[in-house]
């Protein structure tokens, strides 16, 4: 296996340092952190950049807060300067080394594979088993960001990375905090990298067609004992080797013809409900996205500005079979939403 060293001063390099805060910023150009940078934008860039010259870059302290939509969770956020354009550095030169290593069937945070490429790989899936009997094992990781293994994740890390400046200041932002900080730009790459070789490992040892969306995980088979031959396998893989547990709440169970067939039931999975010959948005999605839309019509606005302000939940609704919902909540402008 090809390790890569001579990337710590492709790192810090100016040039990238430059690039690195202009990704860093997108979106973010009001915020505060990114108005008192600019103050001496490129006086801060090069005090970085001698700072990571001389390995003295410190992880900074953390702003940890709460949200509860679409669940409660943590969240822990960096300043803008220097961490989060030393986040962006860092993955600018590792991104495309790190992708090579994730599989096909790998999603969430990475460029193309996004939720609808992920929902277009189950529906590939499911399309393979026509004609058999389709069975899906469906499983959730228990607290898997807090989870994460630092020493494990630092191990795995090291399978592909060998320069040894890059290693120190990568472990530094592994170990500011117990487990991956939920906010942190660098935290998503990571973990994806944490799974990465279960996932080689169900592709090519057990051979089981599967698909993982972050710490969702779906199976699936036409043999119902086959899929639960294959949770105990996991179940010691990812517990002995990567010290995760699986949520007790998995399933297996067949998935159903439609929504009127009662011999089975729907994958409800990345925002979707999965059947065999269908596919409908996730019910508390349809009701956020019916709420917007009357809230939405009754202060008389126009069908664009209904779509603009309602993209997201659009989105949704054109990647599944919701044309009649679309209509039902548009009414005579739905020609005009749906174009």
């Amino acid at each position: 296996m090809k390790r890569y060293g001579n990337l710590y001063d492709k790192a810090i390099d100016l040039d990238n340092l430059r690039l690195a805060d202009s990704k860093a910023r997108k979106g973010k150009a009001r915020q505060r952190g990114v108005k008192i940078f600019d103050r001496d934008r490129e006086g801060n860039l090069q005090r970085l950049h001698e700072i990571l010259k001389a390995e003295k870059f410190e992880t900074s302290q953390y702003t940890v807060f709460t949200i509860y939509e679409p669940k409660e969770r943590q969240i822990y956020r960096l300043p803008y300067y220097p961490d989060r354009i030393v986040h962006h550095a860092i993955m600018n030169v590792l991104e495309p080394i790190w992708t090579r290593i994730f599989t096909y069937n790998t999603y969430s945070c990475i460029k193309g594979r996004g939720i609808a490429a992920c929902a277009a790989q189950v529906e590939r899936i499911i399309k393979e088993f026509e004609g058999r009997k389709l069975y899906c094992l469906k499983i959730d990781l228990k607290k898997y960001y807090p989870s994460i293994d630092n020493e494990i994740l630092k191990q795995i890390v090291r399978r592909k990375i060998k320069d040894g400046r890059l290693l120190k200041l990568i472990d530094n932002i592994i170990d500011s905090e117990r487990g991956l900080p939920i906010g942190n730009y660098l935290s998503q790459y990571l973990s994806n990298l944490y799974l990465a070789y279960f996932m080689h490992y169900c592709n090519e040892t057990l051979k089981i067609k599967c698909v993982e969306y972050a710490d969702d995980i779906v199976f699936f088979s036409d043999d119902k004992n086959e899929l639960h031959r294959v949770f105990d396998t996991i179940n010691a893989y990812l517990g002995n080797g990567l010290h995760l547990t699986i949520k007790s709440n998995y399933q297996i169970f067949p998935i159903a013809e439609n929504r009127q067939d009662r011999h089975g039931r729907a994958l409800d999975y990345v925002g979707f409900k999965f059947y065999r010959k269908q596919k409908l948005i996730r019910k508390s999605i349809k009701q956020n996205f019916c709420r917007a839309v009357a809230k939405l019509t009754k202060r008389n606005v126009t069908p664009e500005a209904i779509r603009r302000k309602t993209a997201s939940w659009y989105g949704w609704a054109t990647h599944s079979n919701s044309r009649h919902l679309l209509k039902k909540l548009y009414g005579n402008e739905t020609e005009d939403i749906l174009q």
